[in-house]
């Protein structure tokens, strides 16, 4: 089973920075992608970052394009995503994602990602 355990999140005013961590653990895979996406209330699930586990390849929504960094420790199997300068429009529900298999995929889109972790609330106030 592999299990992918989120920690970081909260509630900070508008202009402050967070960190969101996710831990990949359980049975022995293939990490080929890791993304971050987040749901705000009443919306779809939207992309905000993903990156490459084994090259340099990294991809960020507009919205978040220079405010957010997402990082990677491959010897901790875990993703990192720094956000600053947070908005109020940034408030949502933050999952990191993973893909175990090769091959074509458009990492945007949640249909790629095999494993999800368990979501943890950001909340930014005006």
């Amino acid at each position: 089973q592999v299990q992918l355990v989120q920690s970081g999140g909260g509630l900070v005013q508008a202009g402050d920075s967070l960190r969101l961590s996710c831990v990949v653990s359980g049975r022995t895979l293939s990490i080929y992608h890791m993304g971050w996406f987040r749901q705000a209330p009443g919306k779809e699930r939207e992309f905000v970052a993903a990156i490459n586990w084994r090259g340099f390849s990294i991809d960020y929504a507009d919205s978040v394009k220079g405010r957010f960094t997402i990082t990677r420790d491959n010897a901790k199997i875990t993703v990192y995503l720094q956000m600053n300068s947070l908005k109020p429009e940034d408030t949502a529900v933050y999952y990191c994602a993973l893909v175990s298999k090769g091959g074509p995929i458009y990492l945007r889109s949640t249909l790629g990602y095999d494993y999800w972790g368990q979501g943890t609330q950001v909340t930014v106030s005006s």
